[in-house]
């Protein structure tokens, strides 16, 4: 562990890659995702108004065309509207999380940590380095990139975990995505990883 700390600290990770915050400290590397805006935050609160106000529209349709045998079709499109924003509302606030990841090289673990904005909704998970086989450049759409750790509960053989550990990661940013690409290659033990720094 040693060895892999003092070729880290000549070689730092950059501080920032695609959505992350990236900071050494003695004996741990953070990576953290930039906390949201005021307006991303404020977005899913107001497609769930408007979805209500779009039902609201949809009964007061209804009961005013009741007297006739067939619904009114701008009941029916008030209504399919409010189901699509409530739809919308729900995957914006599921994008609202924040990832956390600390690689603790003493313990030789990698805590993940999905932040949710809802009280005690936080998830936590320990991996062992020697559990995780992969490290992987993947590319979400033309010149935009997420990093993702693979790894096997337990180290047995079988299915596969991965979770994401930078989204939005620019064509620009391929120097230092490389950098820490290779940093967690070489901290998690992987063949073929050179000597970071080297």
């Amino acid at each position: 562990m040693a060895s892999f700390t003092e070729a880290l600290e000549e070689n730092p990770a950059p501080r920032r890659l695609g959505d992350v915050r990236l900071r050494y400290e003695p004996g741990r590397l953070l990576g953290e995702s930039r906390a949201p805006s005021f307006w991303q935050r404020q977005l899913p609160s107001l497609c769930v108004v408007l979805a209500a106000l779009c039902t609201l529209g949809a009964v007061v349709g209804v009961l005013v065309g009741g007297g006739s045998e067939r619904t009114p079709l701008s009941p029916i499109a008030l209504g399919a509207l409010a189901t699509a924003l409530m739809g919308f509302a729900l995957r914006l606030e599921a994008q609202l999380g924040r990832r956390r990841f600390v690689l603790h090289f003493p313990t030789e673990r990698l805590r993940l940590e999905r932040l949710r904005w809802a009280p005690g909704a936080t998830r936590v998970q320990w991996v062992p380095f020697d559990e995780v086989s992969a490290v992987e450049v993947v590319e979400r759409a033309p010149g935009r990139y997420a990093l993702v750790v693979v790894w096997r509960p337990g180290g047995a053989e079988g299915e596969h975990w991965r979770e994401v550990l930078v989204e939005h990661i620019r064509a620009s940013e391929q120097e230092a995505l490389f950098r820490v690409w290779r940093l967690l290659h070489n901290a998690f033990g992987l063949r073929g990883a050179g000597v970071a720094g080297g």
